[in-house]
């Protein structure tokens, strides 16, 4: 048990994924480093990745752009995870001197086994929970430090639906050669599967808890409201910069996109070499009768943004320069930016 500590508990009541990680970068910088701090959160449908992963290769772009489902990097490294209102996220805060991931990780098992659970970390950042079909994935973490700070962040599956998370962590069948991170798929189940009294409530508040027994110490819980939060321009100018895609998609690290397709007009075999959302060489074989068609193509992708409005105007640039391939072009496009969504 450790001596008695300043502690301090945040409970945010929106469930906007870029809000609630600008928040918790607040949080981190503004914190005083010598308390002890807990931060409580959910998001609605998102994916998030980590730091230096590829959201093509990480997820199914197409799928999340047709349902509406975000996607958010966070600073911290790890794999992505699909979040919905059935996944709780809580964040530890402390000096880097303070900083203790096992008295970190008892808060939460001690907090899932109050539930008559056999849960415990396992060698992966992750939590896991026996069941009659041996140790399920229940919670995943991540870390960050920064000069006389650190924290410690993860997810808590209690009740999400774990077939989105297959549907969005499914990425379409591309020819991709990618660097950077990806992630390790891990065999997941709920709590309240395991136990149906666990739900957001019972579970954050036993936390709560389990984290003022440790510290020997409490205080008041601080409900974060986004109207109050929203009038902080620090907090508000890092959420424009998680929305932006330059964040969320141009920090992704450089990989090659190996694509075909056959039009009624001939054949097309595309490679593409990105980085950090830019696409810096493209090459197109093609059996097509109209090979400026092809040159204009390759020339105008070349800098182009790897994005659907990036392909919107090479495309039309394109066409400019060859009205009477409009259509060819136009089909082009198309195909193009739903294999990249």
């Amino acid at each position: 048990m450790s001596s008695k500590r300043k502690v301090r508990v945040f409970v945010s009541e929106t469930h906007d994924p870029w809000f609630n990680l600008a928040t918790e970068d607040w949080i981190f910088k503004e914190l005083d480093p010598e308390a002890h701090v807990l931060f409580l959160w959910r998001n609605s449908d998102t994916v998030v990745i980590g730091r230096f992963q590829n959201p093509w290769v990480e997820c199914n772009t197409s799928k999340m752009y047709e349902d509406g489902v975000k996607l958010a990097r966070r600073q911290s490294g790890g794999g992505a995870v699909f979040q919905d209102l059935g996944n709780t996220n809580f964040t530890f805060l402390s000096s880097k001197h303070g900083f203790d991931k096992a008295a970190n990780n008892k808060i939460i098992t001690s907090a899932i086994n109050h539930f008559d659970l056999n849960s415990y970390p396992s060698g992966r950042n992750d939590i896991l929970v026996d069941d009659s079909e041996g140790p399920k994935k229940i919670s995943g973490s991540a870390f960050k430090e920064k000069r006389d700070r650190s924290f410690h962040h993860g997810t808590l599956l209690i009740n999400a639906d774990l077939q989105k998370l297959a549907n969005y962590l499914s990425p379409h069948q591309k020819k991709m050669a990618a660097k950077g991170i990806t992630s390790v798929r891990s065999r997941v189940t709920n709590l309240s599967h395991l136990n149906p009294e666990i739900a957001h409530e019972s579970l954050t508040n036993e936390v709560i808890n389990q984290f003022f027994d440790f510290y020997q110490n409490d205080c008041p819980v601080e409900t974060l409201e986004h109207s109050s939060l929203e009038s902080i321009p620090e907090l508000q100018q890092y959420y424009q910069f998680l929305k932006d895609d330059k964040w969320r998609f141009g920090e992704t690290p450089q990989f090659s996109h190996h694509l075909d397709e056959r039009f009624d007009w001939g054949g097309v075999d595309v490679h593409l070499d990105v980085h950090k959302g830019v696409i810096r060489d493209c090459v197109i074989f093609s059996d097509s009768l109209h090979p400026e068609l092809i040159q204009e193509l390759m020339e105008h992708f070349k800098a182009a943004s790897y994005s659907v409005s990036g392909i919107d105007k090479v495309v039309s640039a394109a066409q400019s320069e060859l009205p009477f391939l409009k259509n060819e072009l136009s089909q082009f496009g198309e195909w193009l930016k739903k294999e990249i969504l």
